[in-house]
């Protein structure tokens, strides 16, 4: 047997081929993709500093280095897309090679996601344990679009390359003010004249990273303490549970609404941290029923019998075969994370630094205008949409009385 037969007979494989026969979710799949990577290259196509800037005077390169000035991009959602963005053509070399030698593979994914974390964590912060971070930049912002109109007026010669919006997303003007749709703005612009088209591409990031680090922090503290209550039981069980239910008779939204409400500096951390400790009770009861069904199996008695310890039989044996509702549930989860994230910037609770679509909306809502309503509304339908028809996907792979 080849290793592409074995890989189509093993578990996940049988769960990609059934996956891919369902078309709606394959495309869902590629629009989550090209969200990702509309996120990724949001620069590429919106920023007021030009990719290359040649007069008599210099030459220089000023978008790779406004990239990571903090003066520029304030938030840490930012430079994590900026540095994605610029080592993305070593990411892709590296996952070629992977693929010539073999195959990528879950440890080689899992540390590639891990090393740009690791290099997020290096580059964001201004200081580590007192000492200045040489990687955090702060630099005064050069109009670069002046400066061309001036040099131009006066008869110099300029070359400047910049994006196809030459905007920043937090760029104000009070003269347009709340413009309707025109060839300038294509989707026109809000109460402080910032342009919406360009607020709602940074918008994605905001969403995406919203949906998968709070669904990462739930589904961490689930799995954990779902595993420990369904392996143990006993008293172990019973305190989970209880726990379990004391939150799930809280309505979730509104404790997110009292606990941001308590947070005087809001920032989109904040957020994702409290839409993350507020939503695991789902993914809590789901992996502890299947370690009460998993535990009692075959495999799991021979490896006690081995004497392996607890910790190796729960997350070495039991839990990759109770992952399966687990993707689901957190697939659902990034889309409600989203609603929820754009809910609060809609009642003005969420971080108000970043262009939240729902933020947008809010707007729209208090000059009640059609354009501010539309846009991000139908952008949240959208992306909700996706995430919802690839759950719907896996769910149905990974159930076998759907295969055929």
């Amino acid at each position: 047997m080849t290793g592409s037969d074995a890989d189509r007979l093993s578990y996940w494989g049988v769960v990609r081929g059934q996956f891919k026969k369902n078309r709606p979710a394959v495309w869902g799949l590629w629009c989550a993709v090209g969200l990702f990577v509309f996120a990724t290259g949001a620069p590429l196509l919106a920023l007021d500093q030009p990719f290359f800037w040649h007069t008599s005077e210099e030459t220089g390169f000023p978008f790779f280095a406004a990239l990571f000035n903090r003066l520029q991009f304030e938030n840490g959602v930012d430079i994590f897309f900026n540095l994605l963005l610029v080592l993305s053509p070593l990411y892709a070399g590296f996952v070629l090679w992977r693929r010539r030698m073999g195959g990528l593979g879950l440890r080689a994914a899992t540390g590639l996601v891990a090393f740009h974390m690791l290099a997020t964590v290096l580059v964001v912060p201004a200081s580590w344990l007192g000492v200045s971070n040489p990687f955090h930049r702060e630099a005064p912002i050069v109009d670069f679009r002046g400066q061309e109109a001036e040099l131009l007026a006066s008869g110099q010669s300029v070359t400047a390359i910049f994006p196809p919006r030459r905007i920043h997303y937090r760029e104000t003007n009070p003269e347009r003010s709340v413009q309707a749709p025109g060839r300038t703005f294509w989707l026109g612009t809000d109460l402080e004249g910032r342009d919406v088209l360009v607020r709602m591409l940074y918008g994605t990031r905001i969403s995406l990273t919203i949906g998968v680090v709070a669904v990462a922090i739930y589904v961490l503290i689930g799995v954990v303490l779902g595993a420990l209550a369904g392996y143990f039981g006993g008293w172990v069980d019973v305190v989970v549970s209880r726990l379990v239910e004391v939150m799930i008779c809280i309505p979730s939204f509104f404790l997110i609404l009292t606990l941001v409400a308590l947070v005087q500096d809001r920032s989109i951390f904040h957020v994702m941290v409290i839409i993350g400790i507020t939503s695991w009770t789902g993914v809590a009861r789901l992996v502890r029923a299947e370690f009460l069904q998993q535990r009692e199996l075959e495999y799991t008695l021979a490896a006690r019998a081995l004497g392996l310890p607890g910790w190796r039989v729960i997350f070495r044996h039991i839990l990759p075969n109770a992952m399966g509702p687990v993707l689901v549930s957190a697939t659902f989860g990034i889309a409600s994370a989203i609603l929820t994230e754009s809910g609060l910037a809609f009642l003005g609770l969420g971080d108000l630094s970043v262009p939240s679509w729902g933020g947008t909306l809010n707007a729209g809502r208090l000059e009640m205008k059609l354009w501010l309503i539309l846009a991000p509304g139908l952008a949240i339908f959208f992306v909700v949409s996706v995430f919802n028809l690839v759950g719907e996907g896996l769910r149905d792979a990974l159930d076998p009385k759907l295969r055929t």
